[in-house]
């Protein structure tokens, strides 16, 4: 089959094109945004790409068009599509129809961890020889690749919310139908498509309609909006985790989360010792190995696997260091995802200075939607420097409720030369963003140096 993909960069359109040209498919894709670490993965695995959507790059003999959700009418090369009736088909659509049918689907929900909590899932069915074939929003360190086919029956994937595409504005996660389900938290996001809190509850709702019941719900034990979803009807047995009692628990053995004593149901099942670092990934891992027991992976077994475990790029990665200045990429880009990396941060190097960067990239983020959260949200680092937003909803007067010290830029340029002469040995510069951020991380190295 001769396969196009509009908007092939995205992580995970990208995912669909190496699942796609594994499954022996010809595969092609275009998008107006090519850059690492996708146009990376699909460069290696021999993936056509062209800049821009041009309707030439389609060609008439097309068998299917999948089209990524960035896309909307208007477009040329979809109304290209259209005009010809090309088949066309959304990613979720297309993977639900051609690689997840009769495959044990492992879906990870939830507003903040997904990527890293399918990467643990994925690592630890790996690393008990099961070879699960796996579509991540990311790429795991462990893997090299966001995606792949791997071995029936076992799937893994992060199950998004997000809508599917311009003509199904159905969440990602409906078409999966997974048997094992990951709930990691629920809270207000993706503001462009979910008018409120509630509607996000109901499609989670209805995500939980399409598990089976013999499958199994792996929640967060302590997340009221799960309550709620669950509240509405379910049909599943469900199992918790990083609740006060019950279920999968963690007993801390130092303070960073670096070594924890697995517990379930009240006993010591397995031990964890890793480099990861902060209490909402030991949440995720927990969630992890619960699931991963699902499928007959003991956890002690589990808890193994994950001192291998590599974590995902851009999730607190160290881009580089020079004159003993620290600087990290995460995708941070919510106030409780901001939160939680700034406190495992503040864990790992104790009373050394702290500077948050940060780039409000999404819709939520940029519109202004969380900006009574930011103050709380920062409270953990020493200084905090932002890049103007396109429309004014009121930064300015956020950084200035701060206590600690701030800097507010119009680019990117501006922004390192503001920053790298105040930068002295002995800092840690977290750099939050869910887009390149205009490549400011190897800026401010090169300023530096």
């Amino acid at each position: 089959m001769r396969i196009h993909i509009l908007g092939i960069c995205g992580t995970f359109m990208s995912g669909i094109a190496v699942l796609a040209k594994q499954s022996g498919h010809e595969v092609s894709g275009s998008d107006i945004n090519v850059y690492p670490p996708m146009s990376t993965q699909l460069m290696e695995q021999g993936i056509h790409m062209m800049q821009g959507f041009d309707p030439a790059h389609i060609d008439l003999k097309t068998d299917c068009v999948i089209v990524g959700n960035v896309i909307r009418r208007g477009n040329p090369a979809i109304e290209y599509v259209l005009e010809n009736q090309i088949p066309y088909t959304s990613g979720p659509a297309w993977l639900a129809e051609h690689v997840l049918q009769q495959r044990w689907v492992l879906a990870v929900a939830g507003t903040h961890g997904k990527t890293t909590s399918s990467s643990m899932l994925a690592w630890i069915l790996d690393s008990a020889g099961l070879h699960p074939g796996f579509l991540i929003g990311g790429v795991p360190e462990n893997f090299g690749v966001s995606a792949r086919l791997g071995s029936y029956p076992y799937f893994v994937i992060e199950a998004d919310e997000y809508d599917s595409a311009f003509f199904d504005k159905r969440p990602k996660f409906i078409h999966y139908h997974p048997k094992t389900a990951i709930l990691n938290n629920l809270e207000y996001d993706h503001a462009d498509i979910y008018p409120d809190l509630d509607s996000i509850r109901q499609q989670f709702h209805y995500f939980v309609r399409t598990l089976p019941g013999n499958g199994l719900i792996v929640r967060h034990g302590e997340d009221a909006n799960l309550d709620n979803v669950l509240e509405k009807g379910c049909w599943t047995p469900v199992t918790r985790f990083a609740g006060m009692e019950g279920g999968w628990q963690a007993e801390l053995l130092d303070d960073q989360g670096n070594v924890f004593r697995v517990l379930h149901n009240g006993k010591p099942v397995g031990q964890v010792s890793w480099e990861l670092i902060g209490m909402h990934n030991v949440h995720n891992a927990l969630g992890a190995i619960a699931a991963a027991h699902h499928v007959g992976v003991s956890p002690d077994k589990a808890a193994a696997a994950l001192g291998w475990f590599k974590n995902v790029k851009r999730r607190l990665e160290v881009k580089g260091k020079s004159h003993d200045i620290t600087v990290y990429d995460d995708f941070a880009h919510h106030p409780t995802a901001i939160s939680s990396t700034l406190a495992g941060l503040r864990a790992k190097i104790g009373s050394a200075r702290l500077i948050a960067v940060l780039e409000f990239g999404s819709y939520t983020m940029r519109t202004g939607v969380h900006k009574d959260k930011m103050k709380d949200a920062l409270q953990m680092a020493d200084m905090v420097v932002c890049k103007r937003t396109e429309n004014d909803w009121g930064l300015q007067d956020v950084l200035g409720q701060l206590n600690q010290p701030s800097a507010l830029y119009d680019d990117v340029d501006s922004l390192v030369a503001g920053l790298a002469p105040d930068l002295k040995a002995g800092d840690h510069v977290i750099i939050m963003s869910n887009s390149t951020f205009g490549d400011v991380h190897q800026k401010l190295l090169d300023a530096i140096s």
